[in-house]
């Protein structure tokens, strides 16, 4: 009756089995121990390692002193074996370069380093101190009282100098007169009335053959410049007839016509030069005639 009711609950018999199940590994955990042996301080034994820096053959001994990376077979002078240093000095820093590294057969540091120091002092040639400290600035002295007095009445004197030369010059300038077809003063009237009876009969005696075989007419106004022996200064055309020929012939008519009389006493009295200026014209008569 009992095994049918254990058998007829399933839910029973696995907490059953979890329960043995669990008595079992607790048995097992409790029941086992290790013991570990851990070497004493004073029974260890460190390991020492020599590095060979100059490595000389391959050889290896056949009772070795210390141990290190590489063989290394070598004469001492001690008794007892003692272990090899090297007192290594901390590198030293420099300021603008890199410590070169070393390695452990001693190489040269490596070419890029020299490059770059070349190229630093290249770049920068020239030291802090080297160049030479430009001259001093001598002081400007000022002038004293009596020097700046002197110079002021230099001054004026050129000054003067200067306009005494102009007033003077001006002074010798010619005088001059400018007279036309309307002036009235009788004297200036009379002399320029003569004038242009003078240069009316040249320039028609002289007019030009190829105005008249071309039959050109034209007008144009005339300047003479006469001094007082009657001598011609100068001759230009104030304004064109436009056509060359005629304009040449003018002025050739005054130049056949020059000299002229010389100024009378009150005319000479008052002037040295006489700018007379008059318009004169080419008839189709073949006559020169002025306004």
């Amino acid at each position: 009756m009992t095994n049918r009711t254990l058998a007829s609950r399933p839910v029973d018999r696995l907490g059953l089995t979890l329960l043995l199940a669990t008595g079992i590994h607790a048995a097992l955990i409790l029941g086992l121990s290790f013991d570990v042996d851990l070497p004493s301080s004073t029974s260890a034994e460190a390991l020492s390692v020599t590095i060979v820096r100059n490595l000389r053959g391959s050889h290896k001994p056949d009772k070795p002193d210390f141990a290190a990376q590489a063989n290394q077979e070598g004469g001492g002078a001690e008794e007892t074996p003692v272990k090899p240093k090297t007192q290594l000095s901390p590198p030293s820093v420099q300021v603008g370069k890199q410590p070169a590294r070393e390695t452990l057969q001693g190489a040269p540091p490596r070419p890029a380093r020299a490059e770059h120091r070349v190229l630093t002092a290249i770049r920068s040639p020239r030291r802090i101190g080297s160049e030479t400290p430009a001259p001093p600035t001598p002081a400007l002295s000022r002038p004293t009282a009596a020097e700046m007095l002197a110079q002021r009445s230099q001054e004026i004197a050129r000054i003067t100098a200067e306009l005494d030369r102009r007033t003077e010059a001006y002074a010798k300038r010619p005088r001059r007169k400018f007279i036309s077809a309307s002036t009235k003063e009788v004297k200036y009237a009379f002399y320029q009335e003569a004038w242009r009876r003078k240069v009316e009969r040249i320039g028609t005696l002289n007019y030009p053959e190829e105005a008249k075989r071309a039959q050109i007419y034209g007008t144009l106004v005339l300047h003479c410049a006469v001094r007082a022996d009657g001598t011609v200064e100068s001759i230009d055309i104030q304004r064109s007839s436009g056509i060359k020929v005629l304009d040449d012939a003018a002025v050739r008519a005054v130049r056949l016509a020059a000299p002229f009389a010389p100024f009378s006493p009150d005319i000479a009295a008052e002037t040295d030069i006489l700018d007379i200026t008059r318009t004169f014209r080419y008839t189709s008569g073949n006559q020169l005639m002025s306004d």
